[in-house]
């Protein structure tokens, strides 16, 4: 396998160059690069999950997206349950009938509620909506799928959504700290620097009007801004969504547009 034409980052190496722009000492402990600050040491965990869930809500990553199989319809009843864990969204769902996979169509759950209302017909399902978190755990352990018609076998379930990418945070061991990366901090790291640049700015105490800096958190957000711009753009070309659903950026000079 190819090597990425980038210069990824380590945990060691996220840390060093985060506590160099930070102005922070760091020594190395047990091969894990760590700030002189306890301060600083205690806010790496929650400064990657900021800059990381910052950056897979912008962009919608690609390598975010997955399927999962190992579910399947109950007959007689329209509700589905998926693990919480499993996607943070859901895009399709589809059942296997047979040798046919069977996509099933997006609607509301006010419409399933009035057309199939009760099991009394049943049939391959042609609808479904999402229908919210499971209430015992306020949403944690489950997210409820409704399908309409209500099934009448037990259908393989086909789910295709987005999910978490694994976080550089879980490297910060002896064994991984300098060699282990992640899609993010190999390929995004310029978004994934900034990011977190704010989120110390308050660390910094540079975050509000009565700072010292007042403008370093806006500067950093700036930045941040005009790389996720360029960034956005090369996910869409990637999923073939950028201009006439292709993969190609858009030409200003290209006469006729696509």
């Amino acid at each position: 396998m190819s090597t990425a034409n980038t210069m990824p980052l380590t945990y060691n190496a996220y840390v060093t160059q985060i506590a160099t722009l930070a102005i922070v000492n760091t020594n190395t402990v047990n091969n894990i690069v760590v700030g002189v600050d306890d301060a600083f040491n205690a806010i790496i965990p929650q400064m990657i999950n900021y800059a990381e869930l910052r950056i897979q809500r912008d962009l919608d990553l690609l390598p975010a997206e997955t399927s999962n199989t190992s579910y399947a319809l109950t007959p007689s009843s329209n509700l589905l349950q998926v693990s919480a864990n499993d996607f943070v969204t859901i895009q399709t769902v589809s059942v296997t009938s047979g040798t046919s996979i069977v996509p099933l169509i997006p609607t509301t759950k006010e419409f399933l509620q009035n057309v199939y209302n009760n099991s009394a017909s049943t049939g391959t399902p042609v609808y479904f909506a999402m229908y919210g978190g499971d209430a015992a755990t306020g949403g944690t352990t489950y997210n409820n799928i409704v399908v309409g018609p209500y099934p009448d076998a037990a259908y393989p379930v086909v789910l295709t959504g987005t999910t978490r990418t694994p976080s550089l945070a879980q490297a910060a061991t002896t064994a991984y700290a300098g060699i282990t990366t992640t899609f993010i901090s190999t390929y995004l790291q310029d978004l994934f620097i900034m990011a977190s640049m704010v989120y110390i700015s308050a660390y910094q105490r540079n975050f509000g009007r009565m700072s010292d800096d007042p403008n370093m958190a806006q500067s950093y957000e700036g930045q941040y801004q005009a790389l996720m711009h360029g960034a956005l753009q090369e996910e869409y070309r990637k999923k073939f969504e950028a201009s006439a659903w292709s993969s190609k950026s858009a030409s200003p000079v290209a006469t006729p547009t696509r």
